[in-house]
């Protein structure tokens, strides 16, 4: 993963930047989220798998199978949201950022 690599030497943090990706864009939907003024049924469950997604992130090496069902989560309750499909899609390629169920 030569993308990996050019990231790490680029943060210098020693952070996966995966999980750094991660984070940045959990918490641009959140943010966006909250100052988004309609109310829609599942609003809820977006903000709560956001919080869930940003608890994994924290927590540095985050589950996978789990990542990409909070994804699906926030998806389907979010998704119909034109103004904040942007930072869903953001949300969604860092989660592709961690690959498949077989890599890790």
């Amino acid at each position: 993963m030569l993308r990996s690599v050019e990231q790490r030497l680029v943060t210098g943090s020693g952070e996966d930047p995966r999980v750094a990706e991660l984070r940045t864009a959990v918490s641009r939907l959140r943010r966006e989220l909250a100052a988004h003024p309609a109310e829609f049924p599942d609003r809820a469950i977006a903000e709560d798998e956001l919080a869930a997604l940003d608890a994994m992130a924290s927590g540095g090496r985050p589950e996978i199978p789990r990542l990409r069902r909070s994804l699906l989560l926030v998806a389907g309750a979010i998704g119909s949201v034109s103004a904040l499909s942007e930072s869903l899609s953001q949300v969604r390629g860092a989660v592709e950022l961690f690959g498949g169920p077989g890599r890790n």
